[in-house]
């Protein structure tokens, strides 16, 4: 039986009895300014370097990860991130014994859909996607992967099988060619269906996806310089793109096993010669029947627009939202002029952009606020939080941090509008839209129970271990260096002095450094000893809840 998040939010009413918490909403500060350009970092190679570089792209870094990358160094530590990963293997049916075509712990994706059968798989992918993000470690592929599901954007499909290949199509391409991705993206059968493609017809033309491709997903909506006309783009190169896109079909072909593939029908196209705009060199494009898209797609790019405006996008998911005018020009520009070197191809621009004495200055640190996503799976990886062996349980363990990362306001395959996430997008407040009043506290709930009593299921307790996590420590018997150790790689710019003493204060409250010193010790002599072991344990999950309620452990 699936964990629900009542069970998970009355387990956190428990925990209130135990300890106020200190972290407080405030009024969002200015945006911080980093200095620096895309000139390669020349700096020391340090500790925070490495854990920021982490921070930024992977989910969940742990000590382990943080200390291989200084070892490596920059250079290495960035090919080995953007190095392409193995093919993972598909989602399976984990739960659902009454698919006949389909036994437990075997693919459907190549399989027919029945009635009935719709709930299962789609549990089964957004457990499948939310592993991958826990799970994968030392690639920049998931946050490219979660970057582009945040770009493209599609929700609604009632077809399991079309939401795999949307994203298998996003994952192909995280690291690849930009130009390429939004072709195959434009006739995917997701797609199709979410911005009406599949409606798309010379007799009645839709503008949805037109409008879309230049607005959101190629040079973005400029400023309003004339009627129609918005900097980047005009009314009438929507119309004639619309018309240009018309003829695809999407068929809901749910019986039918194996990827959903998008149909042209001729008939339905518009043949007549449609014509774009001064920004686009007063293209012309003829009539090409199904090759017709890419011919648009092409003139888009090559008018040089698509690389800044990824430039852009790309900079605000790695960096920080602020984009001020320095920025622009230190930054920004020779970002773009990376892509457009390189014809549109991903790697290139990251390699420049991780590399940057910009992406390393200072105030670059700890800048951006986690997103959901990044909140539960560095809680998850960085605390060993999930380790059942058997594959089935892992499905049932990663569609609960998938409900968990969907209640903290960013479900997976469900963005809230083709825009995305407004974390992302939206001015001024950007990703401080993740701490509200609804969010903190279930936030809360997750460090509050991890950290404390624990969540049952399937007979195994989802907990954080304690004694596991301080035994790796390298001097767990001097409170000071205990706490210190213990929350590099949890906060990119470490504690202050303050917050030592007050986390020492909870650990050992009014005692001397000695005191914990003798408890451990005692532990460590005698670890079966149920006394000893219950006032140790206790001690060290307040200490615990109590860092993990810092404003700091939201920060990234």
């Amino acid at each position: 039986m699936e964990l629900t998040f009542a069970e998970f939010i009355a387990a956190h009413k428990r925990t209130q009895k135990q300890e106020n918490h200190h972290i407080e909403l405030a009024s969002p500060p200015p945006p911080v300014l980093i200095s620096g350009t895309l000139d390669p970092y020349a700096g020391p190679w340090t500790e925070a370097a490495s854990k920021h570089l982490l921070f930024r792209t992977v989910f969940g870094p742990t000590q382990p990860d943080i200390e291989a990358v200084q070892e490596m160094g920059m250079e290495e530590a960035i090919s080995q991130l953007l190095a392409d990963p193995p093919e993972d293997p598909p989602p399976i049916n984990y739960d659902f014994a009454q698919d006949p075509n389909t036994p437990i712990g075997e693919t459907w994706i190549d399989k027919p859909l029945l009635e009935g059968q719709r709930g299962y798989r789609r549990r089964s992918l957004r457990a499948w996607f939310t592993g991958l993000l826990v799970e994968k470690g030392m690639t920049v592929h998931e946050k490219m992967t979660l970057f582009w599901h945040n770009h493209f954007v599609t929700a609604g499909t009632s077809l399991p099988r079309a939401e795999y290949q949307y994203l298998q199509l996003l994952r192909t391409h995280a690291l690849g060619n930009f130009r390429t991705l939004t072709k195959e993206m434009t006739i995917n059968h997701a797609m199709l269906r979410y911005l009406n493609g599949h409606d798309n017809s010379a007799q009645a033309p839709n503008e949805n996806y037109a409008r879309e491709l230049f607005e959101l997903f190629t040079v973005g909506k400029g400023n309003l310089v004339a009627p129609g006309d918005y900097s980047t783009f005009t009314e009438d190169d929507v119309l004639a793109a619309s018309k240009v896109l018309t003829g695809w079909r999407a068929p809901n072909n749910a019986q039918e096993p194996g990827e959903p593939q998008p149909i042209f029908r001729p008939f339905r196209h518009d043949k007549s010669t449609k014509q774009l705009s001064h920004h686009y060199g007063n293209a012309v494009i003829e009539n090409g029947d199904e090759l017709e898209y890419a011919r648009l797609i092409d003139i888009i790019f090559d008018s040089g627009k698509p690389a800044r405006f990824l430039a852009r996008n790309l900079y605000r998911w790695f960096v920080y939202y602020h984009i001020d005018e320095a920025i622009e020009q230190n930054v920004i520009e020779p970002l773009a002029q990376v892509i457009l070197d390189n014809d549109y191809e991903i790697k290139p621009a990251l390699q420049a952009l991780l590399a940057s004495a910009h992406f390393y200055d200072e105030n670059s640190i700890g800048c951006q606020i986690k997103s959901p996503a990044d909140f539960v799976a560095t809680l998850v990886r960085q605390f060993s939080l999930f380790t059942p062996p058997d594959l089935l349980d892992k499905y049932r363990y990663w569609y609960l941090f998938y409900q968990g990362i969907a209640l903290i306001q960013m479900e997976l395959l469900n963005p809230p509008s083709v825009a995305g996430w407004q974390a992302f997008y939206q001015e001024p407040n950007y990703n401080r839209l993740w701490i509200n009043s609804v969010t903190l506290p279930i936030r809360l709930s997750y460090s509050d129970v991890f950290s404390t009593i624990g969540l049952g299921m399937g007979g195994q307790r989802l907990q954080i271990d304690v004694f596991g996590l301080i035994a790796e420590l390298p001097n767990p018997l001097n409170p000071n260096d205990m706490i210190r150790d213990l929350a590099k790689p949890v906060f990119p710019m470490g504690l202050s002095d303050g917050q030592v003493d007050f986390l020492k204060e909870v650990l050992i409250p009014g005692l001397p450094d000695e005191e914990w010193t003798i408890e451990y010790s005692a532990y460590l002599n005698d670890p079966g000893n149920p006394v000893i072991k219950a006032a140790v344990e206790l001690k060290l999950r307040v200490m615990l809840r109590t860092m993990l309620s810092f404003a700091e452990y939201h920060l990234q």
